[in-house]
């Protein structure tokens, strides 16, 4: 892996997503202490980061595994990142959904033409079913988060955030997977003059934390966080990169992960879901490590249910 695979990778999904804007607010400046570059991931397609690593990981596909078909495990937007990619590209996506996946989120890939195989909600039994799958079909199994070209996909947001902002001190993402996390890192290693990466995470799901403290994969034991996007750990592809290349992770409480996302609402106008709001906690409760540096944070994704909003 080097800059210049980023850079194919850049170019090869480039007719598959949206270039989103960097969005910047006086007010939430004065607030944190520093200069704030929001990417809005948020306007992506399909309303997430994800779809960058989904496009790369089926454009890196053969012909002939296209024709086969893709599958994925996932309860929200890798699904319906994956949905929409293969959709465009004429491949059959299989996706594999927790029975208690919300409906919005299974509207969604339904709207994409992904075709829902449900299972109980555990890890162990969203594996075996899209290991059955890919045994029957002869499908690819696309990871969300710990696969080489879902993370170089993902790079490509810090890349574009860079271009437009070549002096930031240092770019925050949200930790969940560590698929983001550790594609921005190589962005900021590659694309970067010595920027920083920093990793934001709920307390309540602090296993990145741990992880790089131990220096081996730790997992949650509880998921009481409203940042339902980050209830899942890291895998033996993205944690290398992120032990090499992440600065550090800040943890953040519930409550304040709320009064982020509150703050984002209320005074960007956009509209974020609650794992998004996690690294501008961060900023919001270290103000000290931030003061007057160009702060870029990269706003994962906007899929929330308006009816069930934290705040």
């Amino acid at each position: 892996m080097n800059k210049q695979t980023l850079i194919e990778t850049h170019n090869r999904i480039k007719p598959f997503i949206h270039k989103t804007p960097v969005l910047t607010s006086q007010l939430l400046n004065e607030k944190a202490g520093c200069n704030l570059f929001f990417k809005c991931e948020n306007f992506q397609k399909m309303g997430a980061f994800k779809m960058r690593g989904a496009a790369n990981a089926i454009l890196s596909l053969s012909e002939e595994e296209r024709q086969r078909g893709v599958v994925t495990h996932s309860s929200g937007n890798f699904a319906q990142a994956v949905s929409l990619a293969a959709q465009k590209l004429g491949v059959k996506a299989y996706i594999v959904m927790p029975e208690n996946a919300p409906q919005v989120k299974k509207d969604g890939v339904r709207t994409y033409e992904g075709e829902i195989i449900e299972c109980e909600s555990t890890p162990q039994a969203r594996e075996a079913t899209a290991n059955s799958i890919k045994e029957e079909k002869g499908a690819t199994f696309l990871h969300p988060s710990n696969q080489d070209e879902v993370i170089y996909g993902n790079s490509t947001a810090a890349i574009e955030l860079l271009e437009e902002q070549p002096n930031l001190d240092v770019i925050l993402t949200p930790v969940g997977g560590g698929g983001l996390i550790a594609g921005t890192a190589l962005a900021a290693h590659y694309f970067s003059n010595n920027c920083k990466v920093i990793g934001g995470e709920p307390m309540e799901a602090d296993d990145a934390y741990r992880s790089l403290i131990s220096g081996k994969i730790e997992t949650n034991e509880s998921f009481h966080t409203v940042a339902d996007g980050l209830r899942t750990h890291l895998g033996d592809r993205n944690f290398p990169i992120i032990q090499k290349y992440v600065d550090k992770i800040i943890r953040v409480e519930e409550d304040e992960i709320i009064n982020a996302m509150q703050l984002i609402w209320e005074r960007m106008k956009i509209v974020i879901e609650p794992s998004c709001a996690v690294p501008f906690a961060a900023v919001l409760n270290n103000k000290e490590e931030f003061k007057n540096k160009n702060v870029g944070i990269i706003l994962s994704g906007g899929n929330v249910d308006v009816k069930n909003l934290p705040f």
